[in-house]
């Protein structure tokens, strides 16, 4: 086990690389992923990337405290355009929010389809994220979403392939994990139809506000049904 003690979110981002080659770690902050998935020889070496030099200097020192210097480069880097095409098995990004995710893998792309395997864990606007992945060649072959200090967080793993939803449903929420009952999408649809019920309860009828809002309650329902 690595001597790095990770986050549930962390834990969860390196159980979903499984390229076993190297990986782009990037926005890679202090390196702790790239360290821990070459200690656990979840990954051949690494190549920790990031626009600041400030986290590059921290993620170093770390790589360097860790006897990982041979295994894990540092990059100076923004997004992937640092990235060389057929450099890494895994591009991995994590930390960010999904319009800044997209539009690194879209000014890489050439480079990204190069790689084997896409593990994502976008903070927000998690839908700009699916609906990028299947607009441009790639299938989503498994999702988890974990809970950790009151936030919920939701990891994609993406390859090569060619998907696409029925439903924008399935893109808001995640259609791998409406499909497969996920417990955790659960608790957290469950928290936001009371979050929304609140807010329609105090609007008044004529409120423009009240048609979307009713029809994303409506659409939470739908899926609570499905996972039930």
């Amino acid at each position: 086990m690595s001597s790095i003690k990770l986050s549930k979110r962390l834990e969860c981002i390196v159980s979903n690389v499984k390229s076993g080659g190297i990986v782009a770690d990037i926005g890679c902050d202090h390196a702790f992923t790239s360290i821990c998935l070459v200690e656990r020889k979840l990954a051949k070496g690494a190549i920790a990337m990031d626009i600041n030099k400030g986290p590059l200097k921290r993620a170093k020192k770390h790589i360097t405290q860790a006897g990982m210097e041979e295994y894990i480069l540092t990059r100076l880097s923004d997004g992937a355009e640092e990235l060389k095409e057929g450099e890494a098995d895994t591009i991995l990004i994590s930390g960010l929010g999904g319009a800044l995710i997209t539009d690194i893998l879209a000014k890489s792309i050439n480079t990204i389809k190069t790689s084997e395997e896409l593990v994502l864990s976008p903070q927000s606007e998690i839908y700009l994220v699916r609906h990028f992945l299947h607009n441009n060649g790639f299938k989503i072959v498994h999702e988890d979403m974990v809970k950790e200090q009151g936030k919920f967080y939701v990891i994609i793993r993406a390859v090569q392939g060619e998907e696409h939803y029925k439903e924008e449903a399935g893109y808001i929420y995640g259609e791998y994990l409406i499909n497969h009952k996920n417990q955790i999408l659960k608790e957290f649809l469950i928290k936001e139809q009371k979050r929304i019920k609140t807010i329609l309860d105090s609007l008044n009828a004529q409120e423009k506000r009240k048609g979307t809002l009713l029809e994303e309650y409506n659409m939470i329902k739908g899926i609570l049904y499905k996972i039930s």
